[in-house]
């Protein structure tokens, strides 16, 4: 006991010096200081929600050609499989039209072809001679996750849409300390994080419904996760390499994660068009006669 008292009367006194630096070397290393951008942009919540809103408010319809890489994880396993990258065209125009077909890689002959008016939709296989049809909105879930799927969260990932007036939102300003491409090289991001929230029913709680996170070097937005009515994160999108692609600035890459059913789609975009005239004819999938039609909830 008179040993601990020594020891603990010894590290009390010494504490304050060991902090001082007194009696001791110190050895001082340089770490690499993160790089800020150049131009860091300054705007209120308001500006950057009315930016946002417009524009989503000039999209009418989008055709772009792409090329996607689909990767399924399998946790349990600690393994992922990744499948042959192929080539897609895809359709869309407001409110939520979709259409998305896939060829086979190398053959180049039809993969898949899935369409959506908005309420309902229909993927055809030839491969499989299957088709499914079912409504665009989840009414029941089914044992198997992929059959869960339904062609809302692709449009909302290559779109952001704005915000409608009955949600609520806040920002946030934050910052990301990145990797270079030169090595030990950190690059600081500056950002604006904007949480979008909407009122539940017969309750003071605010349910989840998107965060998007902007670069403050163009207020262009670079990630946007979106939740599902019980708060559960379904899809994350990111977008990276912004280029100019006649009608603004659109991302090159579009990475789309979907946690609950553990894959993920990389969308190369090779060439994109804006607001062109699409028929309602053009969001049809003609599926031939004696096909095998599955029906979904």
């Amino acid at each position: 006991m008179r040993m601990a008292r020594q020891f603990l009367s010894f590290a009390t006194l010494g504490l304050p010096l060991l902090l001082s630096g007194c009696f001791f070397f110190r050895r001082i290393r340089h770490l690499p200081v993160p790089e800020p951008p150049s131009n860091v942009l300054t705007v209120t919540p308001e500006q950057l929600i009315a930016q946002l809103n417009r524009r989503w408010d000039a999209f009418t319809s989008l055709t772009a050609t792409v090329d996607i890489q689909a990767t399924q994880f399998k946790s349990e396993q600690g393994v992922e499989k990744e499948y042959t990258t192929f080539r897609a065209n895809i359709l869309m125009r407001k409110p939520g039209m979709l259409r998305v077909y896939g060829r086979v890689p190398v053959i180049g002959t039809e993969m898949f072809d899935m369409a959506s008016d908005g309420e309902n939709f229909t993927l055809y296989i030839p491969h499989y001679e299957k088709a499914y049809e079912g409504p665009d909105t989840l009414t029941k879930k089914s044992s198997s996750m992929m059959e869960n799927l339904r062609p809302g969260f692709f449009y909302d990932a290559m779109v952001v849409r704005g915000i409608p007036p009955d949600d609520t939102y806040s920002v946030t300003a934050d910052s990301e300390t990145v990797e270079g491409v030169k090595r030990k090289h950190l690059l600081l991001i500056p950002e604006y994080i904007l949480n979008i929230t909407r009122p539940t029913s017969g309750s003071r709680q605010l349910t989840p419904v998107r965060v998007i996170t902007f670069h403050r070097s163009d207020l262009l937005p670079y990630e946007q996760d979106l939740y599902d009515s019980e708060g559960n994160e379904e899809t994350i999108v990111t977008y990276a390499n912004y280029q100019a692609f006649g009608f603004g600035p659109y991302p090159q890459t579009i990475t789309i994660k979907r946690p609950l059913e553990s894959f993920q789609l990389e969308l190369a975009i090779e060439k994109i068009t804006e607001n062109m005239n699409l028929n309602n004819d053009q969001f049809v999938v003609k599926v031939p006669p004696g096909t095998k039609i599955q029906h979904l909830q």
